[in-house]
């Protein structure tokens, strides 16, 4: 589409380049960056949308995603890596050495992987080959897999499987992504077999850490099982839309990264 050729302003036109690279981005970041009103990024992002450039999301903008199919693989990896680095960061220092690590498929816990790659003794088990991958360079790692086909150009694998894989071991952490977060809070992926598989992940360790950058919040997916709640923990590059933050505290700190931590319920009655 070439948007120089339709009816936006340059400032519409530089909003919407910086969208379509951040994945998303919130009416109150692009009004600080361009130095005016909310008001009037909400008009201009109200023109992007109406045009078909970007798609309205609770609180800003996000990239346009013409069906439920997922993006290639190599398109994610450059997709947001800032942000996911980021992630990765925070995550990495909840992680002691000689931890026992379960790690789910997707660009994000790749990332965390490379950022884990420092560690030391840690046994991770995966179904991700580029998890495995960026871990194997450090020789104290103990990496396990699952037999099965692998899914291409993804390089991971899914079905029954991973799943008894998973379900077989007891791991300290369990890190994975997810493919979108519908206003509710229902997490949703674009095949069963990842809802599948993401599950049986949580299942099988004692600290359950969801990583999802800013984008994800409002993404279409198909496949739906498990909430945002679910997870012990969550990592994020940004503060989520305030409707998520019910039932979690929130830490920050100067290294940069989100957590939100899940407040037990103590069951309590007045």
């Amino acid at each position: 589409m070439n948007l120089a050729a339709m009816d936006f302003t340059p400032r519409q036109l530089e909003i919407a380049a910086l969208i379509q690279s951040n994945g998303f981005m919130r009416v109150e970041a692009l009004a600080d960056r361009f130095g005016v009103t909310p008001q009037t990024i909400r008009r201009d992002i109200n023109l992007l949308c109406d045009g078909t450039v970007l798609r309205r999301r609770h609180g800003g903008a996000a990239s346009l995603v013409l069906s439920n199919t997922n993006l290639s693989y190599d398109h994610r990896q450059v997709t947001n890596p800032g942000r996911k680095r980021i992630i990765a960061a925070r995550v990495a220092r909840l992680v002691p050495n000689h931890a026992s690590v379960a790690l789910g498929n997707g660009t994000t816990p790749e990332f965390v992987a490379q950022a884990l790659a420092g560690h030391e003794d840690l046994t991770v088990l995966t179904s991700n080959l580029n998890v495995a991958m960026a871990l194997s360079v450090n020789g104290s790692h103990h990496i396990i897999l699952p037999g099965g086909a692998v899914r291409l150009p993804d390089r991971d694998l899914l079905g029954r499987n991973v799943e008894a894989m998973f379900r077989d071991y007891r791991v300290d952490f369990g890190i994975f992504g997810v493919g979108g977060i519908e206003p509710d809070g229902a997490l949703v992926d674009f095949d069963r077999s990842e809802v599948m598989a993401r599950q049986a992940l949580m299942e099988s360790c004692r600290t359950s850490i969801l990583v999802v950058d800013a984008s994800k919040f409002g993404r279409p997916a198909p496949a739906r099982g498990g909430h945002f709640s679910d997870a012990d923990i969550v990592v994020l590059d940004s503060l989520p839309p305030p409707s998520h933050l019910a039932g979690h505290s929130v830490e920050g700190d100067d290294q940069g990264g989100i957590l939100l931590r899940k407040i037990p319920f103590t069951g309590d009655t007045v």
